[in-house]
């Protein structure tokens, strides 16, 4: 008999099961008292946790943002050493600060604040590890003040505003908690006398009503669901009844919203990944540059050069066989710095009074990979608005080396440079599509291409000095396989 009872609430509905629990609400009753008890007790330390926490919060100097900021100034002029400034110690500080603090927030938000804390004081380490750098390794007074400006005060505001939010919100949860301990002292004797009676009401009551308040809102969410499976991501949950199930209906509704918009991004990745390989494509051929090479072929014949017409066709053979290479938009470094080599020395022919340039990339890179015609058009720039726009002869250098965590080649050129003005609006400009407006569509091509299959961390970087030179350095991951490509995949 027992075990077909067993049997019997095993396969019965969730309905079923719910009045059954319910019905065992009854046997609370014998500990009622106890409970009451121990939610006295419960809200106490609480409340005594609140205040602890305020507490450790109320260490926390008011004045960090001013004396960190007024240290990192000090260091960057350097009126003071690292060693010498307090930044270790207001970092300690904070820190400490930030971990008591992990142990003692209850509050969702407030632990992310602390969270938040926590990574911003990380970013202040790496600012003052790269201040530190840039002391050491030269000066660099003022890519330091752009760190401290841009960065080192921005993220002590967001500590200092963080902190106070911690507090204000510590405190409103201290009022909180004082009013429901007072409403909790009120009404205990009352709610002990009479508890008994509304939780008999209750259960009689929840026995019927609940059940079917549950089932019919999750019966919805698994309907949505099911159509969510099948494709229709137009579906939504319209739950009004339940508080629990209702934030689980909306919490459907924002990860389909959530969904549809990954959808639409990944979408508009594909089509800017389409458009850069059109772009790309179509740049590989330049006509201009082909009939002047031609031309020149011609001249050199007429002139009896058999020996440059032979060079510069060849040239000009493994120029176009590196631009097709069978469709692939990867290659490794020694076929680009190949391609590169075969357009200089088309271009040295044409511009040979004012052209000259070295390829000195170390052996050991050539087995990575890299986008095809990456450095290409960098050479291009480098001679057009760069050597043509001086007097006299100019050199173009290609160069590289292996870091830590990338790739980097170099194009350096010798040439007019760049204005400040007009340096700044290409930086700004390169990662953004209207960069065709300022005739830099090439540079934004070639970071374009890189970004989308790289990572967001790699990419073109462009230092210039007008009237001395300019340097584009390409840089990239370390790696020999075929980066992320729809061609290949």
């Amino acid at each position: 008999m027992l075990k077909r009872l067993r049997n019997m609430y095993r396969d019965s509905t969730l309905a079923f099961k719910i009045r059954v629990s319910n019905m065992i609400i009854l046997v609370p009753l014998m500990i009622l008292l106890v409970l009451s008890v121990l939610g006295m007790y419960t809200e106490n330390m609480r409340y005594q946790s609140l205040l602890e926490a305020a507490g450790v919060a109320s260490e926390f100097s008011l004045e960090f943002k001013e004396d960190f900021d007024y240290e990192t100034y000090l260091v960057v002029v350097e009126n003071k050493t690292l060693e010498e400034s307090e930044l270790e110690e207001l970092l300690s500080e904070a820190n400490r600060i930030v971990e008591e603090l992990k142990g003692l927030t209850d509050s969702g938000d407030n632990l992310e604040r602390i969270s938040s804390v926590d990574k911003y004081l990380d970013n202040l380490q790496s600012y003052i590890d790269s201040i530190a750098l840039n002391l050491e390794t030269g000066s660099r007074y003022e890519e330091n003040m752009m760190i401290w400006e841009n960065d080192v005060q921005i993220v002590t505001s967001l500590i200092q505003e963080t902190f106070n939010e911690y507090i204000f919100n510590e405190i409103r949860h201290m009022q909180q908690q004082v009013g429901q301990l007072r409403r909790f002292n009120i009404t205990f004797v009352g709610i002990t006398g009479i508890g008994t009676l509304i939780l008999l009401i209750i259960t009689i009551i929840s026995s019927a009503v609940i059940p079917r308040s549950i089932t019919r809102p999750i019966d919805e969410i698994s309907r949505v669901t099911r159509q969510v499976t099948d494709g229709d991501l137009d579906v939504r949950t319209h739950i009004e009844h339940g508080a629990e199930v209702r934030e689980l209906g909306e919490d459907v509704n924002e990860m389909i919203d959530k969904l549809q918009e990954l959808i639409a991004q990944v979408t508009r990745e594909q089509e800017n990944l389409r458009r850069a390989e059109l772009e790309l494509l179509q740049a590989q051929i330049n006509p201009h540059f082909l009939y002047n090479t031609l031309d020149t072929i011609i001249w050199l014949a007429e002139a009896e050069e058999k020996d440059k017409v032979v060079g510069l066709v060849t040239s000009l053979s493994r120029f176009f066989r590196t631009s097709l290479n069978e469709g692939k938009d990867n290659i490794t470094i020694e076929e680009e710095l190949r391609h590169a080599r075969s357009y200089l020395e088309i271009q040295q022919v044409r511009y040979q009074d004012i052209l000259d340039y070295e390829i000195d990339v170390p052996a050991e890179l050539y087995p990575y990979r890299i986008p095809k015609i990456t450095l290409q058009p960098l050479v291009e720039n480098a001679l057009y608005h760069g050597i043509k726009n001086r007097r006299g002869k100019g050199t173009i250098r290609v160069t590289g080396e292996k870091r830590e965590d990338c790739l980097c080649l170099m194009v350096l050129d010798d040439g007019i440079g760049i204005p400040p003005e007009r340096l700044s609006q290409i930086r700004k400009r390169i990662n953004e599509p209207e960069a065709s407006d300022m005739g830099i569509y090439g540079l934004y091509n070639v970071n374009q291409r890189i970004r989308l299959r790289a990572g967001e961390g790699y990419g073109l970087q462009i230092d210039s000095r007008y009237e001395e030179g300019t340097v584009v350095t390409v840089r990239l991951p370390l790696v020999t396989e075929y980066l992320t490509d729809s061609k290949e995949n």
